[in-house]
C-alpha cells in the first residue's frame, strides 16, 4: 500500500463540530482550511471567522494552545473552492440533512481529483446514500468518519465504508486517524447511528424507562449509573446534559424513523417532560439548564413527576454500595439478583436489556464483540463494554435472566436471543473476539500502525502481554520491555511519590545503569503519569513535627532527580496525562521526554502551601538562564515564576512546550499508546549518537535585584486582594529560590546551591500552621484551601 501523506486538509462546515475537527487537525500539525457559506454583506469569510474566534471560548478547549486557532485558514464556497484541488483529505461536516449534503457534493465535485479522499462526518445518515450522490469515479475514495464530540478529547472515530470504498482507502484512513489524530478507530457497518450511538443511546433510553417504572429520581439514577458501575461520573442524565438534549432527541429520532422494524422500536421515544424541556430551550450544558441546573450555590435536578426542579441529592443505598464494591462481577450480579431493593432491581433490568439488545443487533451493526466494546469504551467512556461485562457476569447465567424476563413479559422487547449465543462459551478467547458473521474468533487488526502500540491493558479485548519483572518493591515495578530496555512503573495510588517509590526508583536506576541501554518511566494509567508527592505521608510527618525525617525524604528525592538527570544511560519520561508537582519534577529531570499530545504537566505545590523542591524550581530557573542568552534574564524568569506561583498546568503537550516544561528536543505523539514505541526509539537514537551524561554547567541568576522586582508584583497582588498573606509568604520563598538567594545579579550558581535553597524554603513553609492546614484540607475534601 503506498504511503498516505496528508499535506493539506479541508473541513467543510464551520459549525461547532466542523470547527473543532478543523482545530484538532491543526493541533496535529496539518495545514487546514475551514469552509462555510459566503457572507452576503461585508467580508465573505465572516461566518468562518466568527466560528474560529468562538473556538477560544469553548470548554473544554479544542485548542492545543490559545494561539493555535490563528493557523486555521478561513474559506468560503464562493471564492475558494479551487483550493480543494490540492487538499489530500476533505472532511464534510455540515448539518445532518441529506439534501444539503447532496447540494454541497455537487458543488465541490469539479474540484475533486483522483487522489482526493472525501469523508463525511455524519452521526447517522446512510453512507451508501451519501456515496450515491458523488460522481461514480470518486466513490471508491469516499466513506464515513464519525468523530465524537468534542473531537479533541473523545477517543473514538467510527470508520464506515460504503459499498465501493476500497480496502486500501479504509486501511489508509485507519492508519492516519490512529497515529496522526490519536484516535481509536472502530469499523462500523452502514446502519442507523452506527455502533456507539446505537448501543449507547439505547442504554440511555432503557435507563429512562426503568427509572420511570421503578420511580427512581434522576439524580438517584445518576448516583447508580456512574463510577460505581464503571461509567463516567456524568453517568446518565448529566451525560445527556453535556451532549445536549436536542442532540439526544435528534439521534433518537433517527432510530425511530429508520428502525421501524426493530423489536425495540417502541423504546425509541423520549418522555414528554424531556421533550418539553427541549421546547423551552433547556438543552443542557450549552444553554445553562437542562435536566440539571444551578440555582445559586445549589445544584437542582428536574423532577418529571412534579414538572419542576428540586435540590439534587440522589444517594445509593448502603446495601447496594456494598454489592457494587465487589470486584467479582459474577458474584456482584448474583447479589443484585438476590436483593429486593428497587435500586438492585433497576440495575439488573438495565444490564439485562443492554445485553439482550447488544446480542440481538451485533451481527447487523459490527464485525465482532470487540468492535462494540471498544466503541462503548472510547465513545461513551465505559470502563468495560457490554460483552466484556456480560462475560464477567457469566454468559449462561445472564441468558437465564434474559429468558426469564422474556417469559414474564418484563423485558423491553419480545425478540428472542440469537441462535449464535448457544454455540459459544465465551465472547473472548485468547485467539480473539467472537464474530457471529464468520462464527470465528477474530484477532486484533494486523495493520502496521498497531505495531507502534507496544503495550495493551484492555482486559478481555486483548490479553495482557507478559512482562519480565526485573525488580519490585512496594512502590515500583521494574520490567523489561525489550532486550536491555527497562521500564519503571509506579504501583501507588494515582502514581503518587512516597518513600517506597523513591527507594524503588533509586534501586531501579542502579539496576538499569548496570544492565540496560536505557530506562523509561511509564505508567499504565493513561490519565496519570504522577499526581505528585504522597501528601498523606508528607502531612503525617508535618503533623508529627518529624522535621528531620521530612528533610531526609526530600533530600533523597532531590538526589534521585539528579541521578536521573546525570545518568550514564538515557532516562526517558513516557508522559501521558497529568504530571503534577513531584511527577512534573521527575519528568523535568529525565534526559528526554516523549509525551502524548494529551499531557498536562505542572508545578502545583503552591496549592498546598509549599514550593517545588525536588529540583523543579531549580530546573525552571536554569532553563530561563540558558534560554535568555544575552537578553535580560529577569524577562525570562518572570513568566516561569508566575506560572509556578499560580500553579498553572499545561493544557497539552504543545502548551507544555510553550510553558517550558518540555524542551525543543523533546517530542510528542498524538496517540497515547504510542509513547512507549517512541521512547524506545528515542533511547536507540541517543545510544546511536553515543549518549553521555550532560555536564553540570553553572548558570547565572538574577539574585537580590531580580527578587526585588518580583516582590513589587507580589506586594501589588497582596494589596489588591488577589492573594492571602500566606500566598505572599509562599511566593516570596519561591522568588528567593528562583532568583538564586542572597547573591548579586549575574552570579553563577550550581544545582547544589539551588537545591539547598529549595530545601530551606520547603522546610520553612512546612513548619507553618497554614501549610499544614492546606495539606489537611486537601486530603480531607480533595479541594484546595486558601488561607
Amino acid at each position: 500500500m503506498p504511503a498516505f501523506v496528508v499535506k493539506k486538509i479541508a473541513v467543510l462546515g464551520a459549525g461547532v463540530m466542523g470547527a473543532q475537527i478543523a482545530a484538532h487537525c491543526v493541533n496535529a500539525g496539518f495545514k487546514t482550511l475551514l469552509f462555510d457559506l459566503a457572507e452576503v454583506k461585508g467580508d465573505h469569510n465572516e461566518i468562518v471567522l466568527k466560528s474560529i474566534a468562538n473556538l477560544s471560548k469553548l470548554k473544554p478547549t479544542p485548542l492545543a494552545t490559545p494561539t493555535i486557532a490563528t493557523l486555521l485558514t478561513a474559506c468560503n464556497y464562493e471564492d475558494d473552492l479551487n483550493q480543494l484541488t490540492d487538499c489530500s483529505l476533505i472532511i464534510e461536516a455540515i448539518a445532518e440533512r441529506l439534501d444539503w449534503k447532496e447540494s454541497l457534493y455537487k458543488r465541490i465535485a469539479p474540484y475533486l481529483t483522483e487522489n482526493t479522499i472525501l469523508v463525511s462526518n455524519t452521526s447517522g445518515l446512510s453512507i451508501n446514500s451519501l456515496a450515491s450522490i458523488i460522481p461514480s469515479k470518486f466513490q471508491s475514495n469516499f466513506c464515513g468518519v464519525h468523530f465524537f464530540n468534542p473531537p479533541r478529547y473523545m477517543h473514538l472515530a467510527e470508520l464506515i465504508p460504503a459499498e465501493k470504498s476500497t480496502p486500501e482507502l479504509l486501511d489508509k484512513l485507519e492508519t492516519w486517524l490512529t497515529s496522526h489524530l490519536g484516535k481509536g478507530v472502530v469499523r462500523a457497518k452502514d446502519t442507523p447511528n452506527f455502533i456507539a450511538n446505537r448501543i449507547g443511546v439505547f442504554s440511555l433510553l432503557a435507563t429512562l424507562a426503568h427509572a420511570d417504572a421503578m420511580q427512581l429520581g434522576l439524580d438517584e439514577v445518576d448516583a447508580l449509573t456512574g463510577s460505581l458501575i464503571g461509567r463516567p461520573k456524568s453517568a446518565t442524565f448529566r451525560t445527556m446534559d453535556v451532549v445536549g438534549l436536542d442532540t439526544m432527541a435528534h439521534v433518537v429520532a433517527t432510530m425511530q424513523n429508520q428502525l421501524v422494524d426493530d423489536p425495540w422500536h417502541a423504546s425509541y421515544i423520549l418522555p414528554n417532560w424531556l421533550n418539553d424541556l427541549i421546547k423551552q430551550g433547556h438543552l443542557g450544558q450549552k444553554s445553562g439548564q437542562g435536566i440539571y441546573r444551578k440555582n445559586g450555590a445549589m445544584i437542582e435536578v428536574f423532577d418529571g413527576a412534579t414538572g419542576s426542579y428540586r435540590p439534587a441529592n440522589g444517594e445509593v443505598a448502603e446495601e447496594i454500595k456494598a454489592i457494587l464494591k465487589n470486584t467479582n462481577f459474577k458474584m456482584k450480579m448474583q447479589q443484585l439478583l438476590a436483593s429486593t431493593h428497587p435500586q438492585a432491581r433497576f440495575l439488573v433490568a438495565c444490564f439485562r436489556d443492554l445485553f439482550h439488545y447488544s446480542a440481538y443487533h451485533l451481527k447487523e451493526i459490527a464485525s465482532s464483540v470487540r468492535d462494540v466494546d471498544l466503541a462503548m469504551r472510547w465513545g461513551f467512556g465505559w470502563q468495560m463494554g457490554p460483552f466484556e461485562t456480560w462475560q464477567a457476569m457469566g454468559i449462561s447465567e445472564m441468558i437465564v435472566v434474559i429468558k426469564e424476563a422474556l417469559s414474564k413479559h418484563c423485558a423491553l422487547a419480545t425478540a428472542n436471543l440469537p441462535d449464535w449465543l448457544t454455540n459459544i462459551d465465551n465472547f473472548y478467547e485468547p485467539t480473539g473476539a467472537y464474530s457471529p458473521s464468520s462464527q470465528t474468533y477474530q484477532a486484533m487488526s494486523k495493520l502496521p500502525v498497531y505495531e507502534k502500540q507496544l503495550l495493551k491493558e484492555s482486559s478481555m479485548i486483548e490479553p495482557k502481554k507478559p512482562r519480565k519483572t526485573i525488580f519490585e518493591n512496594e512502590g515500583v515495578l521494574l520490567w523489561e520491555l525489550e532486550k536491555e530496555i527497562l521500564v519503571a512503573s509506579f504501583k501507588s495510588k494515582a502514581n503518587s511519590i512516597g518513600q517506597s517509590v523513591i527507594d524503588g526508583m533509586h534501586e531501579s536506576l542502579s539496576i538499569a545503569e548496570n544492565t540496560a541501554q536505557g530506562l523509561i518511566i511509564y505508567q499504565n494509567d493513561v490519565l496519570n503519569f504522577s499526581s505528585g508527592a504522597d501528601l498523606k505521608s508528607v502531612g503525617t510527618l508535618i503533623h508529627a513535627k518529624k522535621w528531620s525525617a521530612l528533610e531526609t525524604m526530600l533530600h533523597q528525592f532531590q538526589q534521585l532527580m539528579m541521578r536521573l538527570k546525570y545518568s550514564t544511560i538515557p532516562t526517558i519520561a513516557a508522559l501521558r496525562g497529568r504530571a503534577l508537582g513531584g511527577g512534573c519534577e521527575m519528568m523535568l529531570a529525565c534526559s528526554k521526554v516523549v509525551a502524548a499530545f494529551e499531557s498536562y504537566p505542572g508545578l502545583v505545590e503552591v496549592g498546598v502551601g509549599l514550593i517545588p523542591a525536588g529540583g523543579g524550581t531549580t530546573e525552571m530557573a536554569k532553563r530561563a538562564s540558558f534560554n535568555c542568552g544575552m537578553a535580560d534574564l529577569n524577562a525570562f524568569i518572570r513568566p516561569y515564576f508566575e506560572q509556578i506561583a499560580k500553579g498553572l498546568v499545561a493544557s497539552s503537550a504543545p502548551d507544555a512546550l510553550e510553558k517550558g516544561y518540555l524542551q525543543l528536543d523533546d517530542g510528542w505523539v498524538m496517540h497515547p499508546d504510542e509513547v512507549l514505541f517512541a521512547a524506545v526509539h528515542q533511547i536507540k537514537a541517543m545510544r546511536a549518537l553515543n549518549h553521555t551524561p550532560p555536564l553540570a554547567a553553572p548558570f547565572k541568576v538574577v539574585g537580590r535585584e531580580g527578587h526585588a522586582i518580583l516582590q513589587i508584583g507580589l506586594v501589588n497582588w497582596l494589596e489588591g486582594g488577589f492573594i492571602s498573606n500566606h500566598d505572599y509568604l509562599i511566593a516570596n520563598q519561591l522568588a528567593t529560590v528562583m532568583c538564586g538567594g542572597n547573591v548579586n545579579q549575574g552570579t553563577l550558581v550550581d544545582e547544589k546551591w539551588m537545591l539547598q535553597l529549595e530545601r530551606e524554603a520547603f522546610m520553612t513553609l512546612a513548619a507553618t500552621p497554614s501549610t499544614e492546614a492546606r495539606i489537611g484540607y486537601l486530603l480531607e475534601t480533595g479541594k484546595p484551601l486558601r488561607n
